[in-house]
């Protein structure tokens, strides 16, 4: 990718010596999203957190209040009313034992693990499949839930997880080059603030140390720190 003449010619138009605004990023990734299919606008933050300590874990579960410009296909972990209820919610594949079965069986047609509660030890049967991809339900981020019409509802709606990785790392999808600025610009700032929001009681000092901006096959921008809601 970095050896293309498309991506040095938008390299070339990206200024990488100053931190932008949240707007000025969004339109500078914008106008450099030209591959012929839809790209997707990432986020990556560099935090001042050390993973290795519970105190100092971040992860959570944000809402973009304008969705991700793709519909996550949704496994759910539920029997009786409870399986009804995700189904009639929208859910793509809900199940209990078979469903296990279809996950040991390396059928993963699915982005998003919804369970009940009661569900949790089956659930813990395939645990080693899921943890790896990030798909274990976690009542942290919503996924472990009785209310599974609204887990549903909001993983299809827009629901994007994050969890910081051992470098300090977090990284997800906030839109589509599709979208307008205004929806893009609202997806960072939102997902910024989760991120704010989320902030660990064991960290200390400098929070949000990096912030980049970049679509998929085009080069990255930063965003200044200062753009985190406070």
């Amino acid at each position: 990718m970095a050896s293309g003449k498309r991506y040095k010619a938008a390299a070339a138009k990206v200024d990488i010596t100053n931190d932008l605004s949240v707007a000025e990023a969004v339109k500078a990734v914008k106008a450099n999203a030209t591959a012929k299919f839809d790209e997707t606008i990432e986020i990556a933050m560099n935090l001042g957190v050390d993973p290795r300590h519970a105190d100092q874990m971040v992860r959570g579960v944000c809402n973009l209040p304008n969705g991700t410009g793709r519909s996550a296909r949704v496994a759910v972990f539920a029997k009786d009313a409870k399986a009804d209820e995700a189904r009639a919610a929208g859910a793509d594949i809900v199940g209990a034992d078979d469903l296990v079965e279809k996950i040991q069986a390396g059928e993963m047609d699915f982005d998003r693990v919804i369970a009940t509660p009661d569900m949790m030890p089956l659930v813990g049967r395939v645990a080693r499949v899921l943890g790896p991809k990030g798909m274990m339900p976690n009542p942290k981020v919503g996924t472990v839930t009785m209310d599974v019409t609204k887990a549903v509802s909001d993983a299809k709606g827009g629901a994007v997880e994050f969890r910081v990785e051992k470098a300090g790392v977090i990284h997800a999808g906030v839109g589509k080059a599709s979208f307008t600025e205004d929806k893009l610009a609202e997806n960072v700032t939102a997902f910024l603030a989760a991120i704010q929001k989320a902030r660990p009681s064991g960290a200390k000092g400098v929070f949000v140390k990096k912030i980049s901006l970049t679509s998929t096959m085009g080069p990255s921008v930063r965003i200044a720190s200062s753009e985190v809601p406070s």
